[in-house]
């Protein structure tokens, strides 16, 4: 019961985080403009930005398949996709929560251990983490008089400030960060008998096994070109996406294929904050980019809004789908793992008793 009403009053707390992100987003907003904006939209373009979606969940799916080899575990291509369909529904339930999900969902389908494949989403989110840092030192270096002085005014110069301000509370919480680990390897180094027959340390030191032997699978990779391939191609998709829904708008279609890349990077950032699916994060940082190419707050919502909500209803749809298919795979297995020991069970032969 505790439990239940922790999960809902979770939920609850992101749903507030995200509605007070939209509010932001649409405060002042003219509603006629914005619903002229709205109406003028060709969203023959969503379809492209729908489409390069698609892909780049494909190359995904295809890019973790290559991640998971290195474990000597090797899943089916659909499987893999069904769980990350699935993972990207659970985010619009909990943020995070999908990365968990997704693993949960493969490690059933394919009898994978849950830790090994979390290590490899780890691998993931740094790859994706070192890729947006890549097109970010490129966008600054080719445009750094245009992008360079807004990054730093919305986003680096104001996170600095903040931590200028909480000095005090920033060596606190490095303490923190340092002393706590330290304090816990040195109690369970003096304890470390004792503890080593503790059935709970042995499934968490089971676990950490697992997770660094899917961080060490980017050391083994057999195909390590094709990871590589797919680690670029996955944002070309992106930014096809990006790009190609500027076109939906008559005040946005004037931007160029840089440009995409700088609405790119930027709505990226909405979708670290802790909210559903990016819900008010992406609407509100999205919009505010646009601004700096004179386009109206209106217009900047209307783009951040369509494309945001197709991607939404694409990712509930495809994930809606892959969770019933992974249910049904699932189950046929389970199935299969029954008939198979009834078998064998009446395959072995007969002992005579002996008097």
């Amino acid at each position: 019961m505790k439990k239940k009403i922790f999960k809902a009053l979770r939920f609850v707390l992101f749903l507030s985080i995200a509605g007070i992100l939209l509010y932001f987003a649409f405060r002042g907003i003219d509603i006629n403009e914005l619903w002229n904006s709205f109406a003028s939209a060709n969203y023959w373009f969503i379809g492209i930005y729908v489409m390069f979606g698609f892909l780049s969940l494909l190359t995904r799916a295809y890019r973790w398949n290559i991640l998971i080899e290195p474990l000597n575990y090797y899943p089916s291509f659909l499987n893999s996709f069904y769980a990350l369909n699935t993972g990207y529904l659970a985010n619009f339930a909990f943020p995070r929560l999908g990365e968990l999900t997704r693993c949960v969902s493969l490690s059933r389908a394919e009898k994978i251990p849950v830790d090994k494949l979390f290590g490899t989403v780890i691998v993931e989110r740094v790859i994706d983490l070192m890729m947006v840092m890549i097109l970010l030192v490129l966008l600054v270096v080719f445009r750094f008089e245009f992008f360079g002085k807004w990054l730093w005014e919305n986003i680096f110069g104001p996170l600095i400030d903040k931590l200028n301000e909480s000095i005090g509370g920033a060596w606190i919480l490095l303490v923190a960060l340092i002393g706590i680990p330290v304090i816990m390897a040195l109690v369970y180094y003096i304890f470390r008998k004792k503890l080593s027959q503790n059935s709970f340390i042995q499934k968490v030191k089971a676990i950490i096994k697992g997770i660094f032997d899917g961080l060490k699978s980017i050391y083994k990779l057999k195909r390590r070109w094709a990871f590589i391939l797919h680690s670029f191609l996955i944002w070309f998709c992106y930014w096809g996406m990006t790009y190609g829904a500027v076109f939906a708008l008559p005040e946005t279609a004037v931007l160029k294929p840089i440009d995409g890349l700088f609405i790119l990077i930027v709505g990226s950032f909405g979708f670290i904050l802790p909210a559903q699916g990016g819900i008010g994060a992406y609407h509100l940082i999205t919009a505010l980019g646009l601004t700096l190419y004179n386009i109206p707050r209106e217009a900047g919502l209307t783009y951040a809004t369509i494309t945001h909500g197709a991607q939404m209803i694409m990712l509930i749809v495809l994930g809606s789908i892959s969770f019933m298919i992974l249910f049904a795979v699932q189950r046929r297995s389970k199935r299969e793992e029954a008939e198979a020991i009834k078998r064998s069970g009446n395959n072995q032969p007969e002992q005579k008793l002996i008097k």
